[in-house]
Formats: structure tokens, sequence, C-alpha cells
């Protein structure tokens, strides 16, 4: 169990967040010395909430992971087991073009918060499930396994990041996208 922090405390951590919410929003690579400068406030202070620029990109992109994760869970009790699935992908792909933390945090081998651990780890246990169902009701190709969606959705993120336009555009082009290979995906019902 964690002590709660200072009120103190509670708002250098809170400043430090949205600085590098910010940040990240504007494609700047998190240093900890930058977001200290940033946040006026002192370079240990930044560091005593946060070892690393990557913990501190992890809880950046802790909200995000916490609403997919929720909307997994919310996926997984949805009785049709394809819009289950799809839906679940939609919004994991809307994410991933909409939240500058999300892309790296994913892809990253190591976490620095164990939180992220437990997210990811959860967040891959729905999918895995959302797609069980999916191949068990015989909805999808039986060839596709749970390992093959997460570098499916990375390769959209990454399409839509090259070439989705204007950021105003990108979550259109991202639906587009994984609308055409969850087509591919789809089993087609056998002919009366």
């Amino acid at each position: 169990m964690t002590t709660p922090l200072r009120k103190d405390a509670a708002r250098n951590w809170e400043r430090i967040v949205s600085v590098a919410r910010d940040l990240v929003d504007e494609g700047t690579p998190l240093q900890l010395n930058d977001v200290a400068r940033r946040a006026g406030l002192g370079v240990g202070t930044v560091y005593r909430h946060f070892a690393t620029p990557e913990a501190l990109l992890e809880t950046v992109a802790t909200p995000c992971l916490e609403a997919l994760a929720a909307q997994g869970r919310q996926a997984l009790d949805d009785a049709d087991p394809w819009r289950g699935l799809t839906g679940f992908l939609f919004r994991t792909v809307e994410a991933q073009v909409t939240d500058a933390a999300l892309p790296p945090v994913a892809a990253a081998a190591t976490d620095a918060v164990p939180r992220t651990t437990e997210l990811k780890r959860s967040l891959a246990a729905t999918g895995a499930a959302l797609l069980a169902r999916a191949r068990d009701a015989a909805v999808v190709r039986p060839d596709l396994t749970a390992a093959d969606l997460v570098p499916l959705m990375c390769g959209i993120a990454h399409a839509v990041s090259v070439h989705g336009g204007a950021p105003a555009d990108r979550v259109d082009t991202a639906r587009r996208y994984l609308a055409t290979l969850l087509e591919g995906l789809r089993t087609t019902p056998p002919s009366p």
C-alpha cells in the first residue's frame, strides 16, 4: 500500500505529469531536466517522483491504458463475439492514433512501472479472449492468433502516422484501414 502524497507533493506530481503530457502531445521527447524547467520545479523534485523518462511516459499513458482495459471488459460482456472483438480493436487503434504516449509504451519490451505491466498483460489477455470467442463462433479466420493482433494494430497505427493525413483525419483513416483489415480476417458465412 502506498502512502498518500502530501498536498504540495501531489501538486508537484500533477504538474510534472501535465507538463509531460503537453510535451508528448507536441512530439517532444521526454527529458526530465526539460520537464523540470517547464514545470518550474527543481530537477530533484522531478527525479523524486519519476526515476526515468520511461516511468514518466508510462504514467502519462496510464489513463489511456486504463480506459482501454475498461473498454475491453465491456467488449467481453458483449454477447456478439464479432462485435465485441471489432469494437475493442477499433477503440485500440483509435487510442494508438490519438494518444502519442501509447505507441512507445505499448511497443516497449520492458516497463518501468509495475502498473504498466499489469495493464498491458490485461489488454493482451482481453484481446486473446475476444479472439478466442470469435474463433469459437467461426466468425474469424481459424489461423489468426492472439500474437497476430498487436503487430496488426501497430501496423495500422504506423501506416496512419505515415499516411494518415492531417491529425483531424487520422481517426477516420485508422478506422478505414482497420475495417479493411477486418474484412480480410472475417470468415465468409457458408452459402445456403
